[in-house]
């Protein structure tokens, strides 16, 4: 789901209202309360709500509402939290050791949820085209099925011809690369990384080989396609399931050192 859509306008208008309501309200003079109490409140409040996605994403079963409607909540919050911030305490980069280090913690928060919301854009689009998808928790499984395969293919060219240079040049190089998933940020990123690597390695092993040998270097490169494509697949999947690990901790933390901040607010504000 795009942020950005015709039936999530009026939220985005919504915000727009709400913030320039408050912005003109925090800069009224002769206020009869800080308006830097105001607007942390809200802000603290508007960052609890913002939590609470997570929380509906791991209980899905129960009826609160579509997820669509809560991503675009989510989503809008979060700039609303960022313009607020920036409002409350009056400058991008604040004073003092512990603000600056809840600054950090709630950039860090915004940019892996800015992150985190471009690889939901982008990576289902490349998933789709990246041939047969596989079950990410079975990947792992297909990846040994192959490497079998091309075991097997060594052993065949090996009694065939009587020599064990294929298997040899397979043990120095290509073992590694069929070991388990390679490549995974050139994967990840749509370069072709691997595919140079398992050519460049396929065509030296090719010149030692005898041509009976060669119609199984063959077949070991269209294996090689293969892990090829599922190792694509493990990369794009692990950056759609992982990029929360980072996202939800570092949200857990700027909420905690937010707790404390309220609380020194009020105890020094006595």
């Amino acid at each position: 789901m795009r942020a950005v859509n015709r039936s999530s306008w009026p939220v985005w208008v919504g915000a727009l209202a709400a913030f320039s309501g408050l912005m003109v309200w925090h800069r009224a003079p002769q206020l009869s309360i800080a308006p830097s109490f105001v607007t942390g409140y809200i802000l603290f409040a508007l960052v609890v709500f913002l939590a609470l996605y997570s929380g509906r994403k791991r209980l899905s079963m129960l009826p609160v509402g579509k997820a669509s409607v809560w991503l675009t909540l989510h989503l809008v919050g979060g700039a609303l939290a960022l313009a607020l911030f920036w409002l409350h305490v009056e400058t991008i980069w604040p004073l003092g050791t512990a603000d600056r280090a809840l600054a950090v913690l709630f950039y860090g928060v915004c940019l892996s949820g800015v992150v985190g919301y471009g690889l939901q854009l982008w990576l289902p689009g490349r998933l789709a085209h990246a041939g047969r998808e596989i079950i990410y928790e079975r990947i792992p499984t297909e990846i040994a099925t192959i490497r079998g395969q091309v075991e097997k293919e060594i052993l065949e060219a090996a009694g065939e011809s009587g020599n064990d240079t294929l298997g040899r040049e397979y043990l120095e190089t290509l073992a590694w690369y069929f070991a388990q998933p390679r490549f995974f940020w050139s994967n990840a990123l749509g370069g072709r990384s691997a595919e140079h690597w398992l050519q460049r390695h396929l065509t030296t092993i090719g010149r030692y080989l005898t041509e009976a040998e060669r119609v199984h270097l063959a077949r070991i490169a269209e294996l090689g396609a293969e892990k090829r494509r599922a190792d694509a697949q493990y990369a794009m999947q692990a950056l759609l399931k992982r990029w929360t690990m980072f996202h939800v901790p570092l949200a857990v933390a700027m909420l905690t050192l937010a707790v404390w901040h309220l609380i020194l607010v009020h105890v020094f504000a006595r």
